[in-house]
This record gives structure tokens, sequence and C-alpha cells, in this order.
């Protein structure tokens, strides 16, 4: 059998909407759903993010059970750092010493691992990552 990722629910305020569906537009998905309750985004291989805003007050704590965070593949080095000036542009600061080449997770020398992640602004944790070749 061979599965992928059909949909991803995430529950967020609805002052927020906006930022999600800038920031996945910058990031190339496409709208499928948009109010102001909503908002349904796709990737170019059918699967998709849905930003519910019916949300209940409590804490989220993604180095508690759940999920930790959301990653994002990149097809290019740049468009880390544009996403970077993208969550400057936001206030909403680089995480954990981001963006940065992660070594420890590069297959060899010529290759890299180079992540920013960050913190959405309902606190769900989001990483945009690009693996591949090294850029000078």
């Amino acid at each position: 059998m061979q599965t992928n990722i059909s949909h991803i629910q995430l529950n967020v305020h609805p002052t927020n909407l906006a930022f999600y569906k800038e920031l996945m537009a910058l990031l190339g998905w496409r709208t499928l759903y948009d109010d102001p309750a909503l908002l349904g985004v796709a990737d170019s291989r059918g699967g998709s993010l849905w930003f519910d805003a019916h949300v209940k007050e409590v804490n989220n704590d993604y180095d508690g059970p759940g999920m930790n965070h959301l990653g994002i593949g990149a097809p290019a080095q740049a468009d880390v750092d544009t996403v970077t000036a993208f969550l400057e542009d936001h206030g909403v600061p680089p995480l954990f010493g981001t963006p940065r080449h992660r070594p420890d997770f590069e297959p060899n020398p010529a290759q890299t691992y180079y992540q920013v992640m960050f913190e959405s602004p309902d606190r769900i944790l989001f990483e945009v990552v690009y693996t591949g070749p090294k850029s000078a």
C-alpha cells in the first residue's frame, strides 16, 4: 500500500487567517476555499491544509504529546530566505538560530538541509526547509 497525506486541519484564531493565506500563497499553495471561518489551500500534489477559525482557548505545547511542527519543503535555498524576509515583515521571529544550515542532517558536504523555523500567531510551529545541492 502506498499512501500520502490527504489533508491536515489546523485550528486558528479568525484574526490570523489573513497571515496563513498570505504565507501559503508565498509558498505556492493555491486557495481551495476562503471564507471568514475557514481557509483551505492545496500544494501541487493535491495535499491540503485547512485553517479552521473555530477554536477553544487552550494552550499548545509543541514539545508535549501531539504534533511538534509542520515542515514544508522549499524548491530552492533562496526560498527559505524569502520566507524569512516575509516573517520579518510580519513581526514573526525565526526560532532556534534559524535560518541556518544543519550539517547534522546533511547527507554529504555537497548537500544541505537549510531551514527556518517559526511559531505562527497561533503558536503552531512551522519549518520551511530546502534539502539538496548547497548554494554558494
